[in-house]
């Protein structure tokens, strides 16, 4: 079941993870916050996100890296061929239902923001379908004068004639929230109307909303986002709108919800303490709010009559201990009585997770993750008992997801398959009723002959075994020379599964390289305890897998540290910057996107407060002498030969804040080291605003990494 009510607020974006992979909003942060520089940081000017003399900087390294990169007919040629890829009408346009209606966002290369389209399933299932659209992006930025980025509609059930739409200005996390007639193809005079915010909105019914959001002074947590939720009734102003919740300045951020299936309507609020801590609460009809008894540290998910509880640690409860990683379910009605009647419907091994789960009216869809391979497995309620059954058809490097199409009316579901060389393919059923049918198959966007995947294990500094996937040609000569691009993440219990990338296709394999995923600790490939192995103090441990991985292909003779080069963004940027700092030996190249670097004021820029869970408290003395350790802007030195490395930003990003990246390049070029940089404009966490910039910055990337490699 999707999490996003409960945690989507606070994660880290994945779009930096995949494939592209701030300026401080004043709701957010007031500039005096950022001014008492600490003691011996020459470059917290950077920090400044749009000062007249920080940007002068950025556009002097951002003419230098340019005028280096892409200069060449190859760079040319690899960038078309990027923007080729994105642009593609052959993608696969995923649609989503609202109400009689299929909706898609579309962007091309003649809708640079993006259109808000829709169609029906029978018109979808043609090759060519005729689409209607309900926004154009370009028109409305242009008519505005504003620079919209799309994030989002939230639909109003179950009449989904309106929406809220929720537009950014340039990528950034922060939006604007407008009331959307979807019959009109209007926006709503006199609608609902929230100003720019990193806000928590969502239908209560026709004339009410439940917002949390920048309401002044003392509304918002120390990592920035909204500490009140408030039921706002229309005809009223936002300054009018009814208190339900406020937390604390410490907790990471509140919002409410309901659910809307019909028959089990219930408001709820949910309070997250810190990112893998929350409280969950129902709401009475006399607006008190009972909490409901379960473990903070657990995701737990209504859904019509039942509650969903997915464990991060071992639960005792009713003289049964449940095991971490498990999920649990139970009457909710019962269960708010003080029933205690759970039976688990997952139960995790040494080496098998739960990717996630998809509850429909009758059934539940678990996505197992076996040695990081999805199996989909079918639950069903007979006799008093759940009958487990395999939905068959996986590929056997795959990634699966199934989404159910209206989980609280019907058992209808898309399913999503692709590889590491199989495109992705769209397909529809109903569960319980035999195969689903085949949609929309994505044409190969690169050419994926000769090409092969293999899956090995390298053993890590403790012992550990640690996976990771290889896509190479089958004839590969194992002499220590390829090319090989090695990817990680290794944080916040996010898996890297084997996926279609067209673009690493395209810029990498197809010209001969080889690209490798590494499942490092810190992520989530086998469960929250894989996870939570290397939080805070273990951190180091993240970092040792992945050296134990880069070893291991140096071993195998795959490469060797000169043809070597290494990429990640967000938290994977720090874990590239670490391996910067901690291996520079081991590399031959470095991309470091949107990156955590300087771990001791990370919680002091922007939403880094909401990340202590993960990394650790630097203010604490104690703690910060093992942030320090993976802290790379405090490791850098100037006797070190490092590696090439160029690190991307964005101005826009108002998640990780862009100083990062700026004061790690401007210490490394104080000290001599030869170092390159790029900072995108606009783009938000995620990098880039639209399909140009994206294939701008990969085209960048591919290009730094394959000349240094060779």
């Amino acid at each position: 079941m999707p999490r996003t009510v409960l945690i989507a607020c606070t994660v880290m974006t994945l779009s930096c993870m995949l494939a592209t992979t701030a300026p401080v909003s004043a709701q957010d942060k007031q500039p005096e916050e950022a001014a008492a520089e600490e003691p011996g940081d020459q470059f917290q000017w950077l920090e400044d996100v749009t000062g007249e003399k920080p940007l002068q900087w950025v556009e002097q390294r951002n003419a230098a890296s340019t005028g280096e990169l892409t200069g060449s007919p190859a760079f040319t040629e690899l960038n078309e061929r990027l923007l080729a890829i994105l642009d593609s009408d052959q993608r696969i346009p995923f649609i989503s239902k609202a109400g009689d209606h299929y909706y898609n966002f579309w962007r091309d290369a003649q809708h640079k923001r993006g259109l808000w389209r829709r169609t029906t399933l029978d018109e979808y299932r043609k090759p060519e379908p005729a689409w209607e659209t309900v926004l154009d992006l370009d028109a409305l930025a242009e008519a505005e004068g504003e620079n919209w980025v799309w994030k989002g509609a939230d639909f109003l059930q179950p009449s989904y004639d309106r929406c809220l739409l929720s537009l950014s200005r340039g990528g950034a996390d922060a939006t604007v929230v407008r009331e959307f007639d979807v019959q009109s193809k209007k926006f709503v005079e006199g609608g609902f109307v929230l100003p720019e915010a990193k806000t928590r909105v969502a239908w209560r019914d026709r004339d009410s909303l439940f917002v949390a959001t920048n309401f002044g002074e003392g509304s918002l947590t120390t990592s920035g986002y909204p500490r009140t939720v408030k039921q706002w009734r229309r005809g009223v102003t936002l300054d009018e709108a009814k208190l339900v919740f406020e937390g604390q300045a410490g907790d990471v951020s509140v919002g409410a919800f309901r659910t809307q299936a019909r028959g089990f309507e219930r408001d709820f609020v949910y309070r997250s303490i810190t990112f893998w801590t929350r409280e969950l609460f129902v709401r009475d009809d006399q607006g008190r709010l009972v909490k409901i008894q379960t473990p903070d540290d657990a995701v737990v998910s209504p859904h019509r009559d039942m509650l969903f509880v997915e464990l991060r640690s071992d639960w005792q409860v009713g003289g049964t201990t449940f095991p971490a990683g498990a999920l649990l379910v139970t009457p909710l009605d019962k269960f708010l009585a003080g029933g205690r009647q759970l039976e688990m419907l997952f139960e995790p091994t040494e080496r098998k997770s739960l990717a996630g789960f998809s509850a429909t009216p009758n059934f539940v869809v678990l996505n197992e993750l076996d040695n990081v391979r999805n199996r989909l497995y079918l639950l069903r309620r007979a006799d008093g008992q759940w009958v487990r059954s395999e939905l068959p058809g996986a590929p056997e490097f795959s990634a699966l997801d199934l989404d159910p199409v209206d989980a609280d009316e019907s058992d209808d579901y898309f399913l999503t398959v692709s590889g590491f060389l199989t495109p992705l393919t769209l397909s529809h059923g109903t569960l319980g009723r035999g195969e689903p049918e085949v949609l929309k198959t994505s044409p190969a966007f690169f050419d994926a002959e000769g090409l092969a995947v293999s899956q090995h294990e390298a053993v890590s500094k403790d012992g550990t075994r640690v996976p990771y996937f290889q896509v190479a040609r089958g004839d590969l000569k194992l002499d220590g020379q390829a090319r090989t691009l090695l990817y990680g993440y290794g944080g916040f219990e996010v898996p890297l599964l084997p996926g279609y990338n067209p673009t690493v296709g395209a810029a990498w394999l197809e010209r001969g390289g080889v690209y490798v995923v590494a499942n490092i600790r810190g992520g989530g490939e086998f469960g929250p305890r894989w996870h939570q192995a290397a939080l805070k103090a273990n951190r180091h441990r993240a970092y040792e897998d992945f050296i134990a991985v880069a070893e291991d292909l140096v071993r195998r003779k795959v490469t060797s540290p000169p043809h070597l080069g290494i990429r990640g963004g967000s938290n994977g940027g720090l874990l590239v910057g670490n391996m910067l700092t901690i291996r520079p030996d081991l590399f031959g190249a470095v991309v470091c996107a949107v990156p955590l670097l300087d771990m001791q004021r990370f919680h002091k820029l922007l939403a880094g407060a909401s990340w202590m869970a993960e990394y650790g408290d630097p203010d604490d003395p104690e703690q910060w002498e093992f942030i320090r350790t993976f802290s790379p802007y405090h490791n850098v030195r100037p006797e070190a030969k490092y590696p090439r490395t160029l690190f991307t930003t964005s101005t826009r990003d108002d998640r990780v804040h862009p100083g990062h990246a700026r004061k790690m390049v401007a210490l490394m070029q104080s000290q001599g080291h030869d170092v390159l940089y790029y900072e995108n404009i606009e783009g938000g966490h995620g990098g880039a605003a639209n399909n140009k910039q994206s294939a701008f910055m990969l085209a960048l990337a591919y290009t730094f990494l394959w000349q240094q490699l060779q």
